[in-house]
């Protein structure tokens, strides 16, 4: 696109005060791995793609299934059984061709993740497991990486920024994973549609603000019941 066209695409980004052109810039420069194409990691590429990221890593080893569509909102009928990240890539091309898409579609393990997550500059865990979340947590803290953490289940949700210049980590609030005996997810227990739209919303705006150096919520959790409709933040 032309200069005036960047502008008029980003430019009620750009009216902000705290972000302006140099914010903007920063965006577009930036890096940003989306760890999981499904319901979290839905609306985090959709809204970092909108904002214009400059290069937006996807990584993920699942297809799309007909269960995935009640909040899995970058996907559609048409993607059933298609990769999760090729269905992400089409998705994100149609959205915002000026971004550099780096799909990955493979599973994240101990062999690969420390290799793939030093190449940005910015970690999203939108997984749903608690291997990943440890794995990619560990990863960023030995990378020095700035990591933005969301999950979900049922009605409830819960985000943090980890890791950013010092700040604590997951194991500094969860020192280990819960017991195998008891892991709660999503394909046994449910999750309402537009809870991970608003969770990784909001993820994605802590992305955001990460990059423009906006002041962040460091070493607290933001705990979401939508179903008694609560909102709280304890510090860890």
């Amino acid at each position: 696109m032309k200069k005036e066209d960047i502008f008029a695409r980003y430019s009620r980004q750009i009216f902000i005060e705290e972000i302006g052109l140099e914010g903007q810039k920063k965006i577009m420069n930036s890096k940003v791995l989306v760890v999981g194409a499904g319901g979290l990691g839905s609306p985090v590429i959709q809204y970092l793609a909108a904002a214009g990221v400059g290069t937006l890593g996807i990584v993920d080893f699942d297809e799309v299934e007909l269960h995935n569509l009640n909040r899995q909102i970058i996907h559609n009928e048409n993607s059933v059984g298609e990769s999760k990240v090729k269905s992400a890539e089409k998705f994100v091309k149609r959205l915002n061709h000026q971004v550099k898409i780096i799909g990955i579609d493979k599973k994240l393990d101990h062999s690969n993740a420390v290799k793939i997550i030093s190449e940005y500059d910015i970690i999203v865990d939108a997984s749903d497991n608690f291997a990943t979340r440890y794995l990619v947590n560990d990863s960023c803290v030995n990378l020095q990486k700035p990591l933005v953490y969301g999950s979900i289940l049922g009605f409830e949700g819960q985000i943090a920024v980890f890791n950013v210049n010092g700040s604590k980590n997951l194991r500094d609030i969860f020192p280990e994973p819960p017991s195998e005996d008891y892991i709660p997810d999503c394909d046994s227990l449910g999750v309402l549609g537009p809870l991970p739209g608003m969770v990784g919303s909001m993820m994605a705006d802590l992305v955001l603000k990460i990059i423009t150096g906006l002041p962040l919520p460091l070493n607290k959790m933001i705990l979401i019941d939508t179903l008694k409709w609560q909102f709280h933040t304890i510090d860890f």
